[in-house]
């Protein structure tokens, strides 16, 4: 009987990175923290915190022109070492980015400079606002205020 399973009832051997919340141990203190309940309830509370940091720093620079969703993919990426729910965020965003960059190279070079174009847009508009929030920075130099002080809602 046992010969014949479907492939439903196939057992399958542990594979080291399934997901759960014990992913495999590469490195021998890791194992040591691990080892200690209330060390690795710390260890993996001081993940948390340090992740949640990060990705709330990304957040409040997505406004900016900048690094804001590589920084919080980088805080991802902190708590993908201990959290396998974030590890299958990581990877199903890094799946996300991957097919948009190949679906871009596929497009003609028209479609690309109207992307590159609306991105550029955005990220204008974005110190434009900016600006007309908080003002034109004094390290500006002054070539640089003056031709913002003509632009609408700057002067």
């Amino acid at each position: 009987m046992s010969g014949n399973r479907s492939p439903q009832q196939t057992v399958r051997p542990a594979d080291p990175t399934a997901e759960g919340d014990a992913p495999a141990e590469r490195f021998a203190w890791r194992r040591r923290i691990r080892a200690n309940p209330l060390v690795n309830t710390a260890y993996r509370c001081g993940i948390a915190v340090v992740g949640a940091a990060i990705v709330v720093g990304g957040i409040i620079l997505l406004p900016l022109p900048g690094p804001g969703w590589v920084i919080i993919f980088a805080g991802i990426g902190v708590w993908a070492t201990e959290f396998a729910w974030a590890k299958r965020l990581l990877r199903f965003a890094q799946q996300k980015v991957a097919a948009w960059g190949r679906w871009m190279q596929r497009q003609p070079w028209w479609m690309q400079g109207l992307v590159t174009l609306g991105i550029v847009v955005l990220v204008l508009l974005v110190f434009w606002g900016l600006f007309a929030i908080g003002g034109v920075p004094s390290f500006f130099p002054g070539w640089a205020t003056d031709l913002l002080g003509h632009m609408p809602g700057l002067g």
